[in-house]
């Protein structure tokens, strides 16, 4: 085809053609769609550090937060300072590392005796600072109670302020006794002291010093 024939097809008759003011819309829609697609995925897309300090935080989170821990922390440096009495070896003061159990409070007091009665107590219980362990003997359980491990200031038995259910859990002290200790009370008035029991028909001195590790006024 002739140049200026082509040209002249180009300008009245292609041209025209395509150059309409449909195309222009089309042309302007589509532009604005791409910048709308283009601005949307700019805004909504967090910058690469945003995502990872965002990680970061939630690891930090997950660290700190409690109850996560699959272990027990202890203070590797810390000293429990535990008292040790009844049937082992070498009663008295001991000192422990920090997240010492029962079990190793009795081995550092060199063990039972053989008439300990083991079972009695929760060897795997954590000790704190200031707990004090009473060992029994096996004639001092009477059934599968457990005996508590007395923390702090104490857990023993306020002979002034227990029932007398939990007056038998006291080595020596069974239901009938336990009840006589409570009607003493109520009728004499509170003890004074622990060796004070001995006005209760069926106890004597000698089951006062059993008892006397575990019992308070």
């Amino acid at each position: 085809m002739d140049r200026s024939l082509w040209q002249t097809f180009l300008d009245e008759e292609l041209r025209p053609r395509i150059l309409t003011r449909r195309t222009a819309q089309l042309v302007l829609t589509a532009g604005v769609a791409v910048v709308s697609i283009l601005v949307g995925v700019w805004l909504f897309a967090p910058p690469q550090n945003r995502a990872e300090e965002g990680l970061e935080y939630a690891a930090s989170v997950e660290a700190d937060a409690p109850g996560l821990s699959p272990m027990v922390e202890f203070d590797d440096s810390a000293v429990l300072a535990v008292h040790v009495a009844g049937e082992v070896v070498s009663s008295g003061v001991h000192e422990l590392p920090a997240g010492s159990r029962v079990i190793d409070a009795i081995t550092a007091a060199e063990g039972p005796t053989s008439d300990a009665e083991l079972d009695a107590l929760n060897l795997a219980e954590f000790l704190a600072d200031g707990d004090r362990i009473y060992v029994p003997a096996a004639q001092e359980v009477e059934g599968d109670s457990l005996l508590v491990l007395e923390s702090g200031v104490g857990t023993s038995i306020n002979i002034n302020r227990a029932s007398a259910s939990e007056l038998e859990a006291l080595p020596g002290v069974g239901p009938a006794t336990a009840d006589q200790i409570v009607r003493d009370r109520e009728t004499n008035g509170l003890f004074a002291s622990v060796d004070e029991l001995t006005r209760v028909s069926g106890i004597g001195p000698a089951t006062v010093e059993k008892l006397r590790d575990l019992a308070s006024v």
